[in-house]
């Protein structure tokens, strides 16, 4: 299983931006997600997730800016990502939890222009 991500790129501050991931198979179990990202020079970290029964919760910085979803009864979500700052230039990265191990996707790059 591969986590295919899509959207991304360049904006200025103050822009929106989506992000989308699928798996590269159907997979009949639903799974908790979530995304991450990776500065230069930082540590990976969680800023959404979205658990089985689509609960969620943000990192403390994105909380009111990033919206988690996911499509109905699938493994593919999606981050909605408003009032774009620079400091949230990062590569992005989709994460899904499955039962014996966690799958990433390729990671996708998110620079925001001042």
């Amino acid at each position: 299983v591969q986590l295919v991500q899509s959207g991304g790129g360049t904006v200025q501050a103050g822009g929106s931006l989506k992000l989308s991931c699928a798996p590269s198979v159907i997979i009949s179990v639903l799974n908790a997600m979530a995304w991450y990202r990776q500065a230069p020079g930082k540590q990976r970290e969680k800023v959404a997730f979205i658990g089985i029964t689509d609960t969620t919760n943000y990192e403390d910085s994105v909380k009111g800016r990033f919206t988690i979803s996911r499509d109905d009864g699938k493994n593919t979500v999606h981050l909605q990502i408003k009032s774009l700052k620079p400091e949230d230039t990062a590569v992005y990265y989709c994460c899904m939890y499955g039962l014996n191990r966690v799958y990433w996707g390729q990671g996708t790059q998110v620079a925001v222009s001042s």
